[in-house]
């Protein structure tokens, strides 16, 4: 197996973000001349095209890790619970017009054939690969990318997720189409990082809206959408194309198992169509092959076993029957299970890379829609007397066996951006301390010892959990007794990932939650500031902050301090500016202010992780980044891998 070194993951800095931002990408070009069994003999039938009317004029070519592959073979996984189904960016679903390389240092085409852009990265021009097709055979053109820019983004009714890449400050991107295979992305101002956000995991929805599918749901294409709508139990046109589309939900995208994809496999039994298995297939129209000319994927499809919570995938993993995963199982009490089981199972380890800025962000809701809610948990003093009331070097001990440090979500340490007092402010375990800035913030106590609100309640939080992160469940368990000793009343509500996405993401009144994604090093940390700067509805801290910066018109938007406008304003900076130099002077700025405001509280820096693979599972990297964003392990491609 090939790897990524530590060297060159940390050494991508500022400096190499532009790279991809000027110049020509190009493609390269191959010959297809082989196709799975299974296809052939459709073709054989006449019940499919062949070969050469399914493939794009210039695929796309993939080398292989190690070696060409074999056709044929299923690819076990598993989604756990009613889990986030955006994880299955990272199997299946990862086809934006660019991606990023493996070592994610920088991007590539990839459903774009190339990319230019001007000198002033105002204007992209990207050029489709001629002949490409949706999984059913239809093709795809501009005219997809237009019918989802004219009709979806631009339409104020239908609302879209994770397009931030596409917004300097007030404005917005204007796209041209120039001909079926041709069009421009235009900005008022420079958009240094735009074709690096565009190859995040779940941003680029230009490759997710086939028109000849989608617009049977627009009244504007068929004006009976609200019948359609009605008939199928739902409210009118606009819910029913939300459902069908997953513009604003990526759940809903992957329960369609009708919507045609780009993807090299495509899901035939969607989550929910059954209560045991989820399947995907291969797609016969898929746009890539290998060095030799074989059409991808070598395996024929997906199955994911939807197991009930994170200690069944355990089990399932110690008898060989999952084939490659990490997420849900590549935790520091599981290894050494793993290791024992590991002949039993016949799996062996990869190592994930941590691109993350801690092991667990604690969110406080500082825009909670109740008002005494909102100003406690706004109080910097209330906050970093929690923060002093945590024995972090008692979670180390107890979760991660020792290994580790204490330290607030931060970029890491040996980064160039590094910031000490972001990291270590405030980590220091003292209850006199923690008890000195809660008097300062909620100095009333009721008689069991409690501490009171301004309204005189007691303070209680309610801390809402995904139930199947079992270290983060770990670490807040042994967290409450420690807040009792300094009197908040802290209760943990562990909650179904699915549950947990629509508590924390689409509502505004919860407590507090956890989470440990987001950037803490190199690119990541640049495309993904989530604890650094209030941007994106990651920032579970302050929902409302970033509905504001997104939408200051929205029903949910809150006016952040004066100081949060400035971090939100140099992140537009960060993102617009062409100038590496001043890219990195705007960054370092918003870390002093995240410093200042300390948005979040952590309990220590994040540890490698790893994940299993199958012995017979094939062209797998020993290393890899780890991180929603990159996504893992889909820049590694997956069409690749395969069974022998």
């Amino acid at each position: 197996m090939g790897s990524i070194t530590r060297r060159l993951f940390l050494g991508t800095s500022a400096a190499a973000l532009a790279v991809a931002a000027s110049g020509i990408l190009p493609a390269l070009a191959a010959a297809a001349t082989g196709e799975a069994p299974m296809l052939k003999a459709l073709v054989d039938a006449g019940t499919l095209p062949p070969l050469a009317d399914r493939l794009p004029v210039n695929p796309m070519v993939v080398t292989p890790l190690n070696e060409v592959g074999k056709y044929g073979g299923t690819w076990r996984s598993a989604i756990v619970g009613g889990g986030s189904l955006s994880m299955l960016f990272r199997y299946q679903a990862y086809e934006p017009l660019m991606r990023y390389n493996p070592e994610w240092t920088g991007v590539i085409p990839n459903v774009a054939e190339s990319v230019v852009a001007n000198d002033a990265a105002t204007e992209f021009t990207f050029k489709l690969r001629e002949g490409h097709k949706w999984s059913d055979g239809h093709p795809y053109t501009t005219d997809d990318v237009m019918f989802w820019y004219e009709d979806v983004f631009s339409n104020p009714e239908i609302e879209v997720t994770n397009q931030d890449h596409l917004i300097i400050g007030e404005d917005k991107a204007v796209f041209t189409k120039v001909d079926d295979v041709t069009f421009t992305v235009s900005f008022k101002n420079s958009n240094g990082l735009f074709l690096l956000l565009l190859a995040w995991a779940d941003s680029d929805q230009t490759t997710r809206f086939p028109k000849h599918y989608l617009s049977q749901f627009l009244p504007k294409y068929n004006p009976d959408a609200d019948k359609l709508a009605t008939e199928q139990g739902l409210s009118g046109w606009l819910q029913l194309f939300q459902k069908k589309s997953g513009a604003a939900l990526e759940d809903d995208f992957f329960l369609n198992s009708e919507i045609p994809v780009l993807h090299p496999w495509k899901m035939k039994v969607a989550p929910g169509e059954s209560t045991e298995l989820a399947v995907a297939e291969r797609n016969p129209f898929y746009f890539k092959v290998d060095t030799a000319g074989n059409q991808l994927p070598y395996l024929d499809a997906i199955n994911y076993a939807l197991v009930a919570d994170a200690q069944v995938l355990l089990l399932k993993c110690l008898q060989g029957e999952i084939d490659l995963l990490d997420q849900y199982i590549g935790t520091p009490t599981n290894k050494s299970v793993l290791f024992d089981g590991k002949e039993q199972g016949d799996y062996d380890f990869y190592t994930t890379l941590s691109t993350q800025p801690n092991e667990m962000a604690i969110c406080l809701n500082m825009t909670h829609p109740d008002a005494v809610k909102a100003e406690l948990y706004s109080n910097k003093d209330f906050r970093i007397g929690l923060s002093h009331a945590i024995d972090r070097q008692a979670l180390i001990d107890s979760v991660f066996v020792g290994i580790g440090s204490a330290s607030q979500p931060a970029i890491a340490e040996g980064d160039p951006l590094y910031n000490e007092r972001l990291a270590k402010q405030f980590t220091e375990f003292d209850v006199a301390k923690a008890n000195e800035f809660l008097d300062k913030a909620a100095p009333n106590k009721d008689a069991e010892g409690y501490r009171l609100d301004s309204s005189g309640r007691r303070i209680t939080i309610v801390f809402e959990q995904d139930q199947n992160r079992l270290e983060m469940v770990d670490m807040m368990q042994l967290m409450m007794p420690m807040l009792k000793t300094v009197g908040i009343d802290g209760q943990l509500k562990l909650i179904d990932r699915s549950l947990w996405e629509v508590r924390i993401r689409q509502n505004m009144d919860y407590d507090a939650t956890t989470n440990r994604f987001g950037g803490g090093i190199g690119l990541a940390a640049l495309l993904d500031p989530r604890y650094f700067v209030p941007y994106s509805g990651n920032a579970f801290y302050a929902m409302g902050w970033q509905i504001w910066y997104n939408d200051k018109t929205a029903a949910n938007a809150v006016e952040p301090p004066a100081q949060v406008k400035e971090a939100l304003a140099l992140y537009d900076e960060m993102k617009s500016t062409i100038d590496d130099a001043r890219r990195v002077e705007a960054f370092k700025q918003i870390l002093e202010i995240a410093a200042d405001q300390f948005y979040s509280i952590g309990i220590k820096v994040p540890n490698d992780a790893y994940g299993i693979v199958r012995n017979n599972f094939h062209n797998v990297p020993e290393r890899m980044p780890n991180s929603f964003g990159y996504p893992t392990p889909a820049p590694t491609n997956p069409e690749q891998y395969f069974k022998a």
